[in-house]
């Protein structure tokens, strides 16, 4: 890792440099080089690369190891920092809308705990598919009922922070990254205002910047309501700034309302079936294939 940190080595099949001035500018760097410096990053890290591995022998129904532990390590290698640093858990996602009951949620949370024991941090496991049936009870306000684990990303807080990694079968490492990553290569936090997130926001900025006082903070915008529409495209974000809420989607908590014999379903707005709201779920970027519904 210590050849990567530096902005004068040329990180290996890239010829570019571990710099955030130049992989954050998508003038300077395609999509594709920010993905392959990802995967190098991940795979030289083998605190993720044992949970990728563990998750992958759990094999849970479309999962993906999501935000935090993703672009935390793009940010320890872009500031010279020691791996690991900052990451205080591992976001698990899967998708069962087989089962959406707590005790089966339970159960994989239980398997996990036994399978990835030996992660240097916590592993939240947690179903996507039952979110909506506990938020609006939590949080109060509703959250959109998810087809697939990669629609979770559309609902984060913080653009920067949708980014989730799986390793294949085959050993590829597919991204999902419905906002790109140059904001992530530039340490730039960019809000998300899909739902109403800016008190999450706000407190994750103060966190993240005290881990990373480098980064930059885009300031959630003023007056913005939940908007009801995902990314225009899959490139990068620029100009204006267009969960994750007091639940951070990507730091999931285990909802204490979300108890046995208290599992209704949320209001019929969220049965609602979500291709119906606008979204254009084929504009996500996903590699090597999207996982979204066609």
């Amino acid at each position: 890792m210590a050849a990567l940190t530096s902005p004068r080595n040329p990180i290996p099949s890239t010829g570019l440099a571990l710099d955030r001035t130049t992989l954050g500018d998508p003038a300077l760097a395609s999509e594709d080089d920010r993905r392959r410096v990802l995967e190098l990053l991940i795979r030289t890290d083998p605190d993720l690369m044992r949970v990728l591995r563990g998750a992958r022998r759990l094999a849970l129904p479309d999962w993906r190891l999501a935000s935090g532990a993703v672009y935390q390590t793009v940010w320890n290698a872009l500031t010279g920092r020691e791996a690991g640093h900052g990451i205080k858990d591992f976001d698990l996602l899967y998708f069962d809308g087989a089962d959406t009951g707590y005790e089966a949620e339970d159960r994989e949370i239980a398997r996990g705990e036994a399978l990835l024991a030996d992660a240097p941090a916590p592993v939240e496991i947690r179903n996507q598919a039952r979110v909506h049936l506990w938020f609006q009870a939590r949080f109060a306000r509703p959250y959109p009922k998810l087809r697939c684990t990669d629609e979770a990303l559309l609902n984060y807080a913080s653009k920067t922070h949708a980014v989730a990694v799986r390793l294949e079968n085959d050993d590829r490492l597919s991204v999902a990254a419905p906002f790109g990553l140059a904001d992530v290569f530039a340490m730039r936090l960019v809000p998300n205002p899909v739902l109403d997130n800016a008190a999450t926001y706000v407190k994750k900025a103060q966190r993240m910047s005290a881990a990373w006082p480098e980064i930059e903070v885009v300031p959630w915008p003023a007056h913005a309501g939940p908007e009801h529409e995902g990314p225009a495209h899959a490139g990068p974000v620029t100009g204006e700034p267009s969960n994750d809420s007091a639940f951070e989607a990507d730091d999931p908590p285990r909802p204490v309302e979300d108890e046995p014999g208290a599992r209704e379903p949320a209001d019929q707005a969220l049965r609602d079936d979500p291709s119906q709201d606008g979204r254009d779920w084929m504009s996500l970027a996903t590699s090597p294939r999207t996982e979204l519904p066609k």
